[in-house]
């Protein structure tokens, strides 16, 4: 059960941040209206996602999700737009991971 949540947490991470970047990168950068599209589609995916945790509440998976998204976002800055983060951004990006894994995971 844990693989699988942890799997489609990276899923709607990522999911969230390309859908995201596909937009920003139609409007920042006056791209064709397909990536704007493109960006929908994904972005619509990313609420799709979190759906098929086991979790039956949504607050904690959006809680917990949160930890997750901010180290995937750091990744994507670092391997797409080239700035690597930083030991403070690294510091605490671990802070919220473990509160996300704490709020997930541990046994109530």
């Amino acid at each position: 059960m844990i693989f699988r949540s942890a799997v489609l947490f990276f899923l709607a991470g990522l999911a969230e941040i390309a859908g995201g970047y596909f937009v920003w990168i139609w409007l920042r950068y006056d791209a064709s209206i397909m990536w704007g599209i493109l960006g929908g589609i994904v972005l619509i995916l990313y609420g799709v996602i979190p759906t098929l945790q086991v979790y039956p509440n949504f607050g904690r998976v959006y809680v917990a999700y949160g930890g997750i998204f901010i180290v995937l976002s750091l990744l994507w800055g670092w391997g797409i737009d080239k700035k690597r983060p930083d030991r403070y951004d690294w510091i605490g990006a671990m802070i919220a991971l473990i509160g996300a894994i704490i709020i997930i995971w541990m046994p109530r």
